[in-house]
């Protein structure tokens, strides 16, 4: 099981910035980010897979939000900017090997298809 420890939320105005990281204790395949809503499923934001680069994002957050890695420290990072009132919500990061299939594999985007999930941090955003 990989532990995952996530930080960065907080709050801010529309517009604003915000960058979540996520320390895993080892090394995962593919990584990414997750958020609930009170009242909402749970959602995909972004998926990197460690060895390529960000593989996903949501209609929603393109162009405004980007996914990294520094894989020297076993980190992934969410760099989210003009902020909007509806990307309120707790932030999970997760981790999980690829989906193997003939001739190939990918990270998957589906919030069962990951098993080691983080604590969440929750990022609010005020209009």
């Amino acid at each position: 099981q990989v532990q995952l420890v996530e930080s960065g939320g907080g709050s801010v105005q529309a517009g604003g910035s915000l960058r979540l990281s996520c320390v895993a204790s080892t090394r995962s395949s593919c990584m990414g980010w997750f958020r609930q809503a009170p009242g909402k499923e749970r959602e995909g934001v972004a998926i990197i897979r460690t060895d390529v680069g960000p593989v996903y994002y949501a209609d929603s957050v393109k162009g405004r939000f980007t996914i990294s890695q520094d894989n020297a420290k076993n980190t992934v990072y969410l760099e989210m900017s003009s902020l909007k009132p509806e990307d309120s919500a707790m932030y999970y990061c997760v981790a999980g090997p690829p989906l193997y299939y003939l001739g190939g594999s990918r990270c998957q985007q589906g919030p069962r298809d990951y098993g080691d999930w983080g604590q969440g941090t929750q990022v609010t955003v005020s209009s």
